[in-house]
């Protein structure tokens, strides 16, 4: 490609090995650097891009803080039959999930159901992978996080709320699974962030400047508070998402969060909720999952045959090019990952 081209053409392994190599370099040992990489690259092959190889900028800027612990050694707890919990110790979220979900996963199938909460960790990636993980092992699952405190509850005008995210997969034998994940505000803080890094203007209804007027620039309405999608809808549900990941958890909502960030604006700090269901285990029988899932295939396939799409399907065709031709990224972007 040419030099002024303003893109940059990475295959899979050369942006893994780029993401690895500005991680270990500011900190991170080797178990964490791989499991951040892999997360990075996976939103930049999936066209996730504000949870792409962008997210590396921001994850150096909190490890040169000193804050997050890049040598962290997640601790497991036992908690019950159905409940494991996973102290990620100051440490990225990626290690700590790695560890808790095959605990998660194993006392679903013996149970039915089953959550795994994780500590005192730093997050920043997008959950669709995790429960794409899990749904590939067999059962479903959600998943839900706090942030830092960005947005206003509806009816408001001031940040309060985080931007709290919640997923979902439902396990699809010979298929990608069913997956869904998304911000309760109106749009990930990080497309706003790289709509001001590229100069370009939002869309009125996404965020409010701090004097409560909607605003279409980046900066002001980073300066300002985001909002909820659905109005009081959304804010519902993000308020339900602050209590059963953070007080349920024994850990910290999002205003908290941004008290502990002190300033520093760096990745929250928090804990995260992840619960997972056996299809198998609600029935009692294997021909009795097989059977739902054959009636959980009638409802993708009528949804389908409307010329509806299925919500994970953009980023599984996205998968599918990366895979053949690799991803672009903007060259500013590809000069200031080497940078570091």
């Amino acid at each position: 490609m040419s030099i002024s081209s303003p893109f940059v053409v990475l295959s899979l392994d050369d942006a893994y090995e780029l993401s690895f190599g500005a991680l270990l370099r500011n900190g991170l040992d080797e178990r964490h650097a791989a499991a951040v990489a892999r997360s990075v690259v996976s939103g930049q092959r999936d066209e996730c891009h504000s949870h792409g190889l962008y997210r590396l900028l921001v994850c150096v800027k909190g490890l040169r803080t000193g804050k997050i612990n890049g040598n962290a050694n997640p601790e497991v707890f036992d908690m019950s039959a159905a409940l494991t919990r996973v102290d990620a110790h100051g440490g990225f979220s990626q290690v700590a999930f790695d560890v808790g979900a095959e605990h998660l996963v194993r006392k679903a199938k013996e149970v039915g159901i089953a959550a795994l909460a994780i500590n005192n960790c730093f997050h920043f990636s997008a959950l669709w992978q995790e429960v794409e993980q899990l749904a590939e092992l067999g059962v479903a699952a959600m998943a839900m996080t706090p942030s830092h405190s960005y947005v206003a509850p509806a009816g408001g005008n001031k940040p309060l709320l985080g931007t709290n995210p919640f997923a979902f997969g439902w396990p699809r034998p010979g298929k990608f699974p069913f997956v869904f994940d998304f911000a309760t505000s109106m749009v990930a803080r990080g497309d706003i962030e790289l709509a001001k890094r590229k100069k370009e203007k939002i869309p009125f209804g996404w965020a409010v400047d701090q004097d409560g007027m909607p605003t279409d620039d980046p900066g002001r309405a980073l300066e300002g508070a985001m909002l909820t999608f659905g109005s009081y809808k959304g804010s519902a549900l993000s308020t339900m998402i602050e209590l059963l990941a953070g007080p349920l958890l024994g850990d910290l909502m999002s205003f908290e969060s941004q008290q502990v960030d002190a300033g520093a604006a760096i990745t929250p700090f928090h804990g995260e909720l992840l619960v997972a269901f056996s299809p198998q285990g609600f029935v009692g029988s294997k021909d009795g999952a097989t059977a739902n899932h054959e009636r959980a295939e009638s409802l993708f396939n009528a949804i389908v045959d409307q010329g509806a799409r299925l919500p994970s399907q953009r980023r599984f065709e996205a998968r599918a090019k990366a895979i053949r031709e690799g991803v672009r990224i903007d060259r500013a972007l590809y000069e200031d990952i080497r940078k570091l």
